[in-house]
């Protein structure tokens, strides 16, 4: 009986898991975060099984109906994941990256776990019978369900929750793309913003610990685009070359994008249920499919991007088959390289951006790093065939480099995240030849589309949406702004002193407006303030009112602000005190007040800083 009596419940055992975690914040974080690469791993091989089986079974229908029924497959998995997401988790729609970031900025990390179920599940449905989207989407959203419902299981401190929900991101990324590096830049980079040691040092473990489960369960360690160009060797003449290719791709980068944002509003108008609108999406990507069945079949240089036996659309699905092909150097050797071939890859970009857009913006579920991935390979290779049909290309390049280089640097211009795209596409492809130019037409391509539009992929829909997202640069630049960029409130037109009656606050307000009073000595000195929200107190009881001198409300523990200070710490000052005003003091004595400066105004330079960023 003493045994049983004293045995340790699973209750109570997580229970002092989750203390030890909360005392021990640092050395848990990493526990944690290797045990969360090791859950998400299986989901993602899970996940990744699921879709190529789903894909395999649409392939072998889609061979045996006939053309006209093309539409018919997306649109029964359209319509079973607009069942899904409308009845049990609506954040589940869309390409993933997008929630995960309103919830690391909006809601402390917190993602129910019935979100990353329906993700993968609606994910399988619209990805699995052709529809245009990749995997980073849900799987980054399934990592980041296991990261969030782990930290809140175990009630872990709210300042670690973004951490882990960073965590099972970068696990995600890293083994469905069996890119560790890229993954953890990309919970960084893209999610987090933040660089910190505490910041990164769980979400490595979280990406190896994944990277190492999946290649345990699957055997392999393989590239999922292995490339190789052996005799490429990058010459300085090329650099124009692919700082054109940079530019050319952040013009890509910026249609793909706007896109997809015009064809979510265009949805988002449609007066239809719901549940229907996916499949809306999936009739229009049916029919694209048909007129590009018929077109790549018909039309001179259609075999390049399309084979002869093929049953379903080379847009369809996540493109993979088409990208590989993009990027093997004999394609370009065996084809009759001219205007007709760039003319079917050109339609082939153009019908994939909006096979994306019907998919995604209409409600499917999916991302939309494959789809980047995609058109950034039919840039690069239009662009390589052009300067091999002018005798640009120096001898042992190909294409196929062009169109690996365009892959990075249309995924650096839809991201804002040029870090992340050179290190994915070095992992998924394990071709160092063609690195430099990879981080040239990246870096290229960030700096253009950042003229041509304000948001990334991912946060244009969180700003028309009213979320602002910030960066873990934010404390960097408050650091860099000082408070004389503010605004000023003007003090009272006169001197308030702790003698004189509560009703000269009360009529200068009613006069001049004024928020709250600095009152100072005879010399000018300043003593305290007199805040709106005590005035507003003393009036409940108007009578004695006639009473009260200014001594009897003025606050003496408001800090104050001095000329030399940045945002940085007026901010914190505004954050451990609930005033809507704290006074600026002279630089010299530290003791005349000068002008106050508002919680509203100094909210409104932070934005603009952010803004400017």
């Amino acid at each position: 009986m003493a045994f049983v009596k004293n045995k340790l419940s699973p209750t109570k055992g997580i229970t002092r898991l989750a203390v030890w975690v909360h005392d021990r914040p640092d050395g848990w974080l990493n526990v944690l975060g290797a045990i969360i690469g090791v859950f998400t791993a299986i989901g993602a091989v899970l996940f990744a099984r699921g879709l190529a089986m789903a894909e395999h079974y649409t392939e072998h229908l889609q061979g045996e109906w006939a053309w006209w029924a093309l539409p018919i497959i997306p649109m029964i998995g359209a319509l079973l994941t607009g069942i899904l997401v409308y009845t049990f988790a609506r954040e589940a729609g869309g390409h993933g990256v997008p929630q995960v970031l309103d919830a690391i900025v909006r809601k402390g990390g917190k993602i129910p776990a019935r979100i990353g179920i329906v993700k993968v599940i609606a994910s399988i449905c619209t990805v699995g019978t052709g529809g245009s989207a990749g995997a980073e989407g849900p799987i980054v959203q399934i990592g980041a369900v296991a990261g969030s419902v782990g930290a809140q299981k175990l009630r872990v401190n709210p300042r670690h929750v973004n951490t882990l929900v960073g965590c099972g991101a970068a696990a995600g990324i890293s083994s469905i793309f069996n890119a560790p590096i890229a993954g953890v830049f990309f919970a960084l980079e893209i999610l987090l913003r933040d660089f910190s040691l505490r910041t990164f040092t769980p979400i490595v473990i979280a990406s190896v610990f994944a990277t190492a489960m999946t290649q345990v369960v699957l055997g392999d360690n393989d590239a999922i685009f292995a490339t190789h160009l052996p005799n490429y060797v990058f010459s300085v003449h090329e650099l124009p070359s692919y700082i054109v290719l940079g530019v050319l791709c952040a013009v890509g980068a910026w249609f793909f994008t706007i896109t997809l944002e015009k064809g979510e509003d265009i949805f988002a108008k449609l007066r239809v249920h719901g549940i229907i609108k996916p499949v809306i999406g999936a009739l229009l990507l049916g029919l694209l499919g048909i007129a590009g069945m018929y077109l790549f079949k018909e039309m001179p240089g259609g075999d390049m991007v399309m084979a002869e036996d093929s049953s379903v659309p080379p847009f369809f699905g996540n493109g993979y088959v088409v990208i590989k092909g993009l990027l093997d150097p004999t394609t370009y050797e065996s084809a009759q390289l001219g205007v007709m071939v760039i003319g079917a890859i050109g339609v082939l970009l153009v019908a994939k951006v909006f096979a994306t857009t019907f998919t995604l913006a209409s409600g499917g579920s999916g991302g939309v790093f494959a789809p980047g991935l995609f058109s950034g390979a039919c840039i690069g290779a239009m662009f390589g065939i052009v300067l091999d049909r002018f005798g640009f290309i120096p001898e042992g390049s190909s294409p196929a480099s062009y169109a690996l280089v365009g892959m990075a640097a249309v995924i650096a211009g839809t991201t804002f995240a040029p870090m992340t795209a050179i290190l994915i596409l070095f992992e998924v492809t394990r071709e160092p030849h063609v690195l430099a130019p990879i981080m040239l037409a990246a870096i290229v391509s960030t700096a253009v589309t950042r003229m041509l539009m304000p948001d990334s992929i991912y946060t244009a829909k969180l700003r028309r949406a009213g979320v602002r997202i910030g960066t873990g640069r934010d404390l960097t630049l408050m650091r860099q702004v000082p408070v004389s960029s503010v605004d000023y409130a003007s003090l009272p037109p006169e001197p308030i002193y702790p003698s004189d009656p509560l009703s000269k606050l009360i009529t200068l307000h009613a006069h001049h407006n004024v928020p709250d009073f600095p009152v100072v000595d005879h010399e000018g000195r300043y003593l305290g303030m007199v805040t709106g929200a005590d005035m507003r107190s003393a009036l409940i009881d108007r009578e004695a009112i006639p009473l009260l001198l200014v001594a009897e409300l003025m606050r003496n523990d408001l800090p104050i602000i001095k000329p030399d200070e940045h945002l940085d710490t007026v901010m914190e000052k505004f954050a451990g005190n609930e005033v809507s005003s704290l006074v600026l003091v002279d630089g010299f004595s530290g003791t005349k007040p000068l002008a106050l400066v508002t919680r509203t105004k100094v909210m409104t330079r932070y934005n603009a800083v952010l803004d400017e960023a």
